[in-house]
């Protein structure tokens, strides 16, 4: 399964965010949803992510991991240099 990144489609930073990892995943490794989205709603549903949830989450290795976590953990799979 890919890892999939869900982001807070209302957020400019999260959007500018996304578009940074698109350009820079050249294996094109990562698949994206929205929050807001069926696909973010049925993974958070899924995983049992508080609705509430706003920040950026990583679906992966059947878990997920989420804010600063998530980050560090994204930028470990885009491989060297990041």
């Amino acid at each position: 399964m890919y890892p999939i990144i869900l982001f807070d489609g209302y957020c400019n930073l999260c959007n500018t965010s996304v578009n940074f990892i698109i350009r820079l995943d050249k294996k094109k490794r990562f698949r994206f949803a929205s929050l807001q989205s069926a696909t973010g709603k049925k993974f958070k549903k899924r995983y049992s992510i508080s609705e509430k949830t706003d920040s950026v989450i990583l679906i992966y290795n059947n878990g997920y991991l989420i804010e600063s976590d998530a980050g560090i953990k994204i930028l470990n799979l885009l491989g060297f240099p990041w």
